[in-house]
């Protein structure tokens, strides 16, 4: 479902990935561990296209759904619109959410646990509460991969266990591929066996 075969990265004459390569087959998990400034962003963005590399190639088969460690809108957008949005492809360019498109957004609130934000503008919101409303927005894309950078280096530990049981829930439920970055061993180790229910 993905592939990366010797990439390479360079940025004013520096390398920051050199001769990378990794596969990640469907319906399964990548936890990219490492420590700040080592480049698992970098990496991140070659495999969601954001980012084109010096070398190689990365290469996704699917619908992703891409979860940045920041985020803040430019304009006075709710928490609902902000979820909403990721149903961007499925609406289409002139299109306007229907209900379906409300039904999805609300759900995957729901899923996040902040459903009572969804009136709140979102950049009223703390770090967490953020991060929670962005993984909703990729959720509601019904996206096949989701790849996410940092999902928990703003959350308080609570909302930690959230996001890493949802994430465990969705791959062993629905077969969700994740690729995820982050610094702390214990969410990338712990219980990524698929579940049921």
């Amino acid at each position: 479902m993905i592939e990366v075969a010797n990439l390479s990265v360079t940025l004013a004459d520096n390398p920051i990935l050199e001769n990378y390569s990794l596969s990640v087959e469907r319906g399964s998990v990548l936890a990219i561990l490492g420590a700040n400034g080592v480049g698992k962003t970098t990496l991140l963005d070659c495999i969601v296209g954001l980012r084109r590399p010096t070398a190689g190639s990365a290469l996704s088969r699917g619908r992703i759904g891409y979860v940045p460690q920041l985020f803040h809108s430019t304009f006075a957008f709710s928490v609902l619109d902000i979820v909403l949005m990721g149903r961007a492809r499925h609406i289409g360019l002139f299109g306007s959410p229907r209900a379906k498109d409300y039904e999805i957004a609300r759900k995957y609130l729901a899923l996040m646990r902040v459903e009572a934000l969804g009136d709140r503008p979102f950049n009223e919101l703390s770090g967490g509460q953020r991060q929670l409303v962005m993984i909703a927005q990729a959720l509601s894309s019904e996206c096949e991969i989701m790849v996410l950078d940092e999902p928990c280096s703003a959350l308080d530990y609570k909302n930690q266990s959230i996001v890493i049981e949802t994430l465990r829930r969705l791959n062993g439920t629905m077969g969700l591929t994740i690729v995820f970055t982050t610094h702390a061993p214990q969410h990338g180790l712990e219980g990524w066996r698929p579940t049921c229910c």
